[in-house]
C-alpha cells in the first residue's frame, strides 16, 4: 500500500483501525449528542461527503432521519431520538411540548411522536416520520437546555402543553413543576405576554391565578384538597394546626377528624414516611382518627373520599 493509499484509508475510508484526530473530535460530539449526529456537524468536523458515505455503507453511520445518523451502533437511547428530531429541523429549533415535559421530568414520556418546533418562516421539510413539527415563534428567553439538549423552557413548556392536553393533564404537569422547584410565575407570565391571541392563555391565567389566590396551605396538594371540600360541600377545617404537639394538615376539631395529605415533595424519604405512620396511633389513642389522601384519591376516588370524610365527621 502506497503512503498516498494509506492516507485516503484512513481519511475517506473505514479510517484503517487508526484513530485520527476528528475521529476524537467525532467521538466527543457523538457522546455529548447520546450518539447522534447531524450531515451539517460531520461537515464541519471535517469529513466529506465520500466519507460520510462510506462510513454509511461500513455501518458505522446510520440514517434516523435524512441527513441525521446515529454512530457506531444502532441503540440509540431516548435522548438520542430527542437530539435526532431537534437535529432533524435545524440549530434554531428546540425539543418542545410533551416531549419536553418529559425531558424536564414534569409529564411521563408515552412514546407519541416527538415534539419539535422551528421558527416561524424556517424553511425546511414540513414533515418527518417519528416527529410532530410545530411552527412558531421562539424567543431568545423560551431557548434552555437539558441534559445537553436544546429544549423550551419549563415555563414555555406548560404554555405549550396548554394547547396539547386537556385541562387535568396540564394542571399535573403544573403541580410536579412546582413540587420539582422548577416553577417560576414571573417567567409564566412573561411566556403569557408573548403569546397573546393563543389558545393557551386562557388555562394558563387560570393556574397562576390560582397560585397567586392568598391561602393558608403549604402545597398544591393541600390546595386541591382545598378545592375538594369546596366542591363536595364538606364542613370547614383547620389547616396546619397543631394537635398534642404534631403539627397536621387539616383538622376537624369537633370530630376530632384528621386528614394527612401524602405527596411525594413531603413524604420522599423513609424516614419522613415512618414518622408520620408511628404518630398516627398517638394521636389514636388520644382519640383522633386519621385519614390519608393522595393525589390518586383526589383523582379517581373523589366521591368515594368525599363520602367516607363526612361518615367519619358524622361517626
Amino acid at each position: 500500500m502506497t503512503p498516498a493509499t494509506q492516507t485516503r484509508s484512513v481519511g475517506e475510508g473505514d479510517g484503517g483501525g487508526l484513530w485520527t484526530p476528528r475521529e476524537r473530535r467525532l467521538s466527543r460530539l457523538a457522546t455529548r449528542q447520546h450518539g447522534v449526529v447531524a450531515r451539517r456537524q460531520l461537515l464541519a468536523l471535517g469529513f466529506g461527503e465520500e466519507a460520510i458515505k462510506l462510513r454509511v455503507e461500513a455501518a458505522r453511520l446510520g440514517a434516523l432521519h435524512r441527513e441525521v445518523f446515529w454512530v457506531g451502533h444502532a441503540r440509540v437511547p431516548q435522548r438520542g431520538y430527542w437530539w435526532a428530531a431537534v437535529l432533524a429541523y435545524g440549530d434554531e429549533s428546540l425539543l418542545s411540548h410533551r416531549s419536553a415535559a418529559a425531558l424536564w421530568g414534569i409529564a411521563r414520556w408515552r412514546g407519541r411522536p416527538i415534539d419539535v418546533t422551528a421558527p416561524t418562516g424556517r424553511q425546511g421539510p414540513s414533515r418527518r416520520e417519528g416527529i410532530w413539527i410545530h411552527r412558531g415563534r421562539l424567543h431568545p428567553e423560551d431557548r434552555a437546555e437539558r441534559g445537553g439538549i436544546p429544549v423550551t423552557t419549563v415555563a414555555r413548556t406548560l404554555f405549550d402543553l396548554a394547547e396539547v392536553v386537556d385541562f387535568t393533564q396540564l394542571e399535573r404537569a403544573w403541580e410536579e413543576a412546582d413540587r420539582l422547584k422548577l416553577l417560576q410565575l414571573r417567567a409564566m407570565e412573561q411566556v403569557c405576554q408573548r403569546g397573546y391571541g393563543r389558545r393557551a392563555l386562557r388555562p394558563i391565567r387560570r393556574l397562576l391565578a390560582e397560585a397567586r389566590a392568598a391561602t393558608t396551605t403549604r402545597s398544591p396538594l393541600e390546595d386541591r384538597f382545598q378545592g375538594f371540600c369546596r366542591a363536595y360541600d364538606l364542613p370547614p377545617s383547620q389547616a396546619n394546626v397543631h394537635v398534642l404537639g404534631h403539627e397536621v394538615d387539616v383538622l376537624w376539631p369537633t370530630a376530632r377528624l384528621i386528614a394527612e395529605l401524602d405527596s411525594w415533595e413531603h413524604h420522599s424519604h423513609r424516614a419522613a414516611f415512618e414518622r408520620d405512620r408511628a404518630r398516627d396511633p398517638k394521636l389514636l389513642l388520644a382519640g383522633y382518627r386519621t385519614i390519608r389522601v393522595t393525589h390518586r384519591r383526589l383523582d379517581t376516588e373523589a366521591a368515594a373520599l368525599a363520602t367516607e370524610i363526612r361518615r367519619l365527621l358524622l361517626a
